[in-house]
């Protein structure tokens, strides 16, 4: 039940007094700890205990030291033009931090610091002190950050103290222009202090966490960024935090970890305990470069991913709408405790029914790379910033580029195309406050206020996935808005085509009935970089490749065991957007000059004068040379579907020229631990060669469905390289011979009682090459989800016609 603010001034409250009603009385923050500890301890939500100063206390410390008319003079000032913001905030919180604490709010937070501390066995505990505004947290205005936190604050005058900075942080030149914005009067606006128990996170590990992706809005992902120390780096962005994401559907089956995502960040600073005195200008914490082996190891542990997801399942299912969290662990004690949460407000409002596609035309050079944030583009001239104080120096519609942003500089963000930084990652304050204001950002670039200098013409992209690129010059780009709206049903499934795993969540509200294709090769060379070989042998990989394959591998317990989790989660990402839809799964494709450009591959790789028709896939997958390799490859598969839980994923084959050879892979398979027909496993086979549609009933005696690849069954079918620009002319899907090898395949399947399904480029380049295979009797059609609408609109119209 909700206090009435209406009886006798009550100055301080403890968490466990309070619920989420009480908001008006304590602001979000506190009212939203309050309700943790009542309603979610037993759910096993640690929350550190603490109290609140209520919102009566703010407003009896104003009027104690008639600051109330004062305070709306300065406004009224800035107001009307007679002072900067600049000028009426610092007027505003010199008024509060030199203002004199009533007897009996000073006595009231002193009683509970005391009765806080001697429950926890301390004379004199250390404690965050964070401000919780009345507004803040709410549905329709998010005010994070808007306002200071105090951490490690001991003794009575520095609690005292930092309470009063904190009442005047309600003042900060951001939050007078934030309210503004928004629409809230000042004077509306009260301002509650939580005192809490301090987490020894400065020798443990913090971090954010939202139950959403951040940059998709898929609801079934929760995203969690760690790093050392205490949390203030990673919620300003100081520092490259590394990232976990885990799918939440599946953290209630035992056994399983649903780690979709374990990128290692650099971590370049942790913020530990100082012991100053801050009443007389001693710094709380400071900051301290981290150790070679904390850069090189990951901040948690499987299992305390694992447990901090579902923490953040609770907590969202408790309050009904994706949630916001801070959390910290204890480095002396170890456990670990949510000390923030507060509803998401970007991606939970976001449009569903609208999806934008970019797409950069003849990009330039590529001069930094980062973590992308939203999935726009943006071009225009740098503006390189190292301070706020510099902000009259930026262009509207500029760059921004910086090495990391704290709220100050919103007033700057606000008016810039784009904004770029050296540190952070996707939960840090660049990212959030960019995907709250629509704007493109790169994230954790580590070197752009170095490599991009000011009056530069770039453009911006987040159009790849989880990697954004800042290309040098200014570059078309096209927007494509697609309506899901108006998408017909259809009888044919119409299924997608997925190479890059972070970007698979970017598609999930398109109603695709799964992932046609899945390719490998794009997790193998953009998250594991390394040949297969070079991880098992490196006795033949030359010093220098060696020492970047062990900075790649670190935090690991092996070189096979980073290429097994790596390439399971990427491929876990694609699955877990999908399912319980199938997503089937190829095997790997590279041909040998793409397999040599991995870092090792040309010490196992031959030279091949025509490798699209040479030594690749299942010719390799039981060749002496790369089999150790291949089963790699199914230990990655078993894991996906039988640790991380997707049993959606179907195995496919590629290139496998004979029935013959395609025993020998099952058996290859099979000795892997990945049997066809074992917990339900299904393996298909591409049909891209003129062998498949001859021996076509031989195959489906071995194969659970077949998939047909129109590149290469067209390129072998009229003897065409499918490279050569002088044949293009010559290169058709829509050839007589290539058509009738699609008819016959997809009878000779039929008849044999197996599936058939299209994944080729065909249809996602010409929407109307759908038609045809719809008139073939197609089961399933897989594009690209650029083309997914168009697709969908001929596979209706041809099966009513």
């Amino acid at each position: 039940m909700a206090h009435d603010a209406s009886m006798t001034r009550v100055n301080v409250i403890r968490f466990d007094e309070l619920r989420r009603g009480d908001v008006a009385l304590v602001g979000g923050k506190n009212s939203s700890l309050g309700e943790m500890v009542q309603e979610l301890s037993e759910a096993g939500i640690r929350v550190p205990p603490g109290f609140a100063t209520t919102a009566d206390a703010y407003r009896a410390f104003l009027a104690a030291n008639d600051l109330n008319d004062r305070i709306a003079a300065a406004v009224a000032d800035w107001d009307s033009g007679k002072r900067t913001l600049q000028e009426t905030g610092a007027r505003i919180r010199d008024m509060i931090v030199e203002g004199d604490w009533p007897d009996d709010i000073a006595q009231d937070i002193l009683r509970a610091y005391h009765e806080l501390s001697a429950r926890a066995g301390h004379d004199s505990l250390s404690v965050a002190v964070r401000s919780s505004a009345t507004a803040e947290d709410l549905p329709d205005a998010s005010f994070a950050g808007q306002q200071e936190t105090f951490l490690n604050i001991v003794g009575e005058a520095a609690l005292l103290d930092a309470c009063r900075r904190c009442f005047a942080s309600l003042f900060t030149d951001r939050a007078i222009s934030y309210r503004k914005y928004q629409g809230f009067d000042h004077a509306q606006v009260a301002l509650s202090v939580g005192v809490q128990q301090m987490v020894r996170s400065d020798t443990g590990g913090s971090g954010v966490m939202f139950s959403i992706d951040t940059e998709s809005g898929f609801p079934k992902a929760v995203l969690i960024n760690a790093a050392w120390g205490l949390g203030e780096n990673v919620v300003q962005g100081a520092v490259s935090p590394d990232e976990y994401e885990v799918y939440k559907p599946f953290l209630d089956r035992p056994g399983l970890s649903p780690i979709i995502e374990k990128a290692m960040g650099a971590k370049e600073i942790k913020m530990i305990y100082a012991g100053g005195d801050p009443t007389h200008g001693g710094q709380t914490t400071r900051n301290v470069k981290t150790s070679k082996a904390e850069r090189a190891r990951f901040v948690l542990s499987d299992d305390e991913i694992l447990q901090l997801a579902r923490m953040a399942a609770t907590i969202e299912d408790h309050y009904g709408c994706p949630m916001d969290m801070e959390w910290a662990r204890d480095g002396e004690t170890g456990p670990l405790y949510i000390v923030q949460a507060r509803p998401e407000t970007v991606q939970s409002r976001a449009g569903k029914g609208l999806l934008k596609s970019y797409t950069v035309k003849d990009a330039g050079k590529t001069l930094v790379t980062g973590l992308s944030v939203g999935d726009a583009v943006a071009t225009g001239r740098v503006c390189l910033i190292e301070h706020p104080s510099e902000m009259d120096r930026f262009e509207d519609g500029g760059i921004l580029v910086t090495g990391s942003t704290d709220p100050d500089w919103v007033p700057i963000m606000k008016r810039a195309a784009a904004i770029v930084t050296d540190s952070g990652g996707r939960t840090s304050h660049a990212a959030i406050v960019s995907r709250e204001l629509g704007l493109p950002a790169i994230v954790g670039c580590g070197d752009a206020t170095h490599l991009l200098h000011d009056g530069q013409d770039v453009t911006v992209s987040c159009a790849g996935g989880a990697e954004g690129v800042v290309y040098d010059g200014i570059a078309e780009y096209e927007v494509e808005e697609v309506s899901l709206a108006d998408l017909p049903e259809t009888r044919t499934n119409v299924m997608l085509n997925m190479a890059n795993p972070t970007a698979a969540a970017r598609w999930w509200r398109l109603p695709s009935r799964g992932v046609g294709l899945a390719r490998m090769e794009f997790v193998v060379n953009n998250a594991i970089k390394v040949h297969p070989m070079a991880l098992l042998d490196p006795s033949k990989v030359s010093a220098e490749d060696q020492e970047q394959i062990d900075r790649i591998i670190r935090g690991f317990d092996s070189p096979a065991d980073f290429f097994v989790k790596t390439l399971a989660r990427g491929l876990g990402q694609i699955a877990a957007v999908s399912y319980p839809d199938p997503v089937i799964v190829r095997m790997s494709d590279f041909k040998t000059n793409e397999y040599a450009e991995l870092l090792g591959g040309h010490n196992f790789e031959p030279h091949e004068e025509n490798p699209m028709i040479g030594w690749r896939g299942a010719s390799r997958y039981y060749d002496p040379h790369y089999a150790p390799g291949f089963r790699l490859e199914c230990e990655a598969i078993r894991y996906l579907r039988e640790e991380m839980g997707f049993d959606n994923v179907v195995v496919m084959i590629p290139f496998c020229r004979t029935p013959e050879e395609g025993d020998r892979v099952l058996d290859v398979m099979k000795e892997a631990g990945l049997e066809r027909g074992k917990a339900g496993l299904q393996v298909y086979v591409m049909c891209e060669i003129p062998s498949n549609v001859i021996l076509a009933e031989e195959f489906a005696k071995r194969f659970d469905g077949f998939s047909i690849g129109s590149n290469d069954l067209t390129q072998l079918t009229l003897g065409v390289d499918r490279d050569s620009g002088e044949l293009a002319s010559l290169f058709s899907e829509r050839d007589a011979a290539v058509l009738w090898m699609i008819r016959t395949v997809i009878d000779k399947a039929h008849a044999a009682g197996r599936k058939v399904g299209f994944c080729g480029q065909a249809p996602s380049n010409d929407p109307g090459f759908a038609r045809l295979l719809v008139e073939a009797g197609i089961d399933s059609i897989s594009v690209t989800p650029d083309s997914f609408h168009a697709v969908t609109v001929n596979v209706a119209e041809a099966e009513g016609s």
